[in-house]
């Protein structure tokens, strides 16, 4: 990789590392795995920069290399997850995950759901993607993207912690 090339990818590590991280986070659930699968997808980005530098949206590029790696993830070996009511204590949190962590219902809520559905919530509603951009990160149609995202939030209204955060309790509906 030239000089150049390599300046410009560690800018947008910098730039873009926690974010990504915090992406990973919400499709994992564990803040070790967050970080692996984010290092994983850079690790990959930083093989074919040049590619990724050239796409109209290098960050979309990228989030996409996250998504695939997390599905790989499951893809090559059966991942067991230990869901717990509570996470574990973790010393020396960084005080980039603290908004994070405050929403744990919402990430045990999230663990709940599976791979491909967790993917589509995340992407469409925390990331803020439209249905068209979450369709072509994950590489299916518009309608998968609809009708995971439907289930995903109808599971996710049927959390009872979840349920508990609304200010009416009734889980809330927009």
């Amino acid at each position: 990789m030239q000089a150049e090339q390599e300046a410009q990818f560690q800018e947008f590590v910098r730039a873009r590392w926690s974010h990504l991280v915090r992406t990973a986070y919400l499709l994992t659930g564990d803040t070790h795995h967050a970080e692996d699968l984010t290092q994983t997808a850079l690790a990959k980005a930083y093989r074919s920069w040049r590619r990724v530098a050239r796409a109209d949206s290098p960050e979309a590029y990228v989030r996409r290399m996250l998504v695939s790696c997390n599905s790989d993830r499951f893809r090559k070996r059966r991942v067991a997850e230990a869901l717990t009511a509570a996470p574990p204590d973790v010393a020396g949190r960084d005080e980039g995950y603290a908004g994070v962590d405050e929403r744990g219902a919402l990430i045990g809520a999230l663990a709940q759901l599976p791979p491909k559905q967790r993917a589509v919530v995340v992407m469409r509603y925390w990331e803020d993607l439209s249905e068209s951009e979450v369709a072509d990160v994950l590489g299916c149609s518009v309608g998968t993207v609809k009708s995971q995202a439907s289930k995903g939030l109808a599971k996710l209204r049927a959390c009872p912690g979840l349920a508990r955060m609304t200010p009416s309790g009734q889980g809330g509906s927009r």
